[in-house]
């Protein structure tokens, strides 16, 4: 909810039973199914290194749960279970504590990643909420104590009603009962801006669609991070198109005498124009292959999430043979200036 949706990880909403029951309820029989969903960025330490990773709770009888489990089992008790995505590199049976519990890792998803790239575990939203919400004895304690005294000093109010608000008050104050979003489905055939006028009507709640959600994600949190790291690549590609120019020219006036004497023999220009592109193109071709190997056997343990696009690595590849062609040039030029009274030179 939000103007970023569920991506917007700050903003939470009260959300009560009844009004719960409303979204599922929107229209005659628009919305299918209807969960609520907890987010939140925990980053605590583990094995003496400062351990980040994304936490979802959701309710188990309903959407927004791992999308598939690779090893272990589901979540199934309400409370102190957890399924850890592959990249928390966590084994099932291990304990991890969290708020005022210890949680037991029960399952292994996929690499679920979330819109920062950090690792996903999913709990149960009873427990995400405690974890999220839930003091420690301490700040119960003072809290209670700050909001009596506020009360104390009310003279206006008779010593029973202070009392009754004072526990209505904590009551509301330690309340953990606080989701991000709603996620709704709504029944195959049913109107999709209709179905969003109607929740809009409600005070503090943006309907967002999937797609919405989307563009959101992809338009405006990663955008930043997407063209910095695209002028990365560009710096990237520039050097590396310089560095095999400056390798090809140099092989070339190692071979002045060699390429003096084929001019000597009568070799026409296209031999030695092939001569310099295969020479830069299998330089291009050899860098290429290592990169790819090397990147398909070490990105697992990249401490962000990468997904190999074999469209991305087939442009990749048109780069590199783009790059080398016109790297060649350089040595093709210095070639053509090469007379063949050079090659009877001392």
């Amino acid at each position: 909810m939000g103007s970023a949706g569920t991506y917007e990880r700050p903003l939470c909403r009260k959300l009560e039973d009844s009004r719960r029951h409303q979204i599922s309820h929107t229209g005659s029989a628009w919305s299918r199914k209807s969960i609520s969903l907890s987010f939140q960025t925990i980053q605590i330490e583990r094995k003496g290194k400062q351990f980040r990773f994304f936490l979802i709770g959701y309710n188990l009888s309903g959407l927004g749960g791992p999308p598939n489990i690779i090893a272990g089992r589901d979540i199934r008790q309400k409370h102190y279970e957890m399924v850890a995505a592959k990249g928390m590199k966590m084994e099932v049976g291990e304990k991890i504590h969290l708020g005022l519990h210890d949680y037991t890792v029960v399952g292994i998803t996929d690499r679920i990643v979330s819109s920062g790239g950090d690792p996903a575990a999913y709990v149960s939203l009873a427990d995400a909420q405690e974890i999220q919400f839930k003091k420690d004895n301490n700040a119960i304690r003072n809290n209670r104590a700050r909001i009596g005294a506020s009360l104390a000093g009310n003279r206006s109010l008779p010593p029973a009603q202070a009392g009754t608000l004072l526990q209505d008050v904590t009551n509301i104050a330690e309340s953990t009962h606080t989701v991000n979003a709603v996620v709704a489905r709504i029944t195959p055939g049913a109107n999709l801006h209709e179905v969003q006028e109607r929740i809009s009507r409600w005070n503090h709640f943006r309907p967002i669609s999937a797609e919405e959600q989307t563009k959101i994600l992809t338009k405006g949190m990663i955008e930043q991070a997407r063209m910095q790291l695209g002028l990365f690549r560009v710096m990237l590609l520039v050097i590396s198109g310089v560095i095999i120019a400056l390798i090809i020219y140099t092989s070339t006036m190692d071979k002045i005498k060699v390429i003096a004497t084929l001019k000597l023999i009568g070799a026409q220009n296209r031999v030695i124009i092939g001569m310099i592109l295969e020479q830069s193109l299998l330089m291009g071709l050899i860098a290429y292959g290592i990169g790819y190997l090397l990147i398909n056997l070490t990105y697992d343990n990249f401490p962000r999430r990468v997904v190999l696009q074999s469209f991305d690595l087939q442009v990749l590849f048109f780069i590199v043979l783009v790059i080398c062609t016109i790297s060649s040039f350089v040595g093709i030029r210095k070639a053509f200036k090469v007379e063949p009274a050079e090659a009877l030179g001392g």
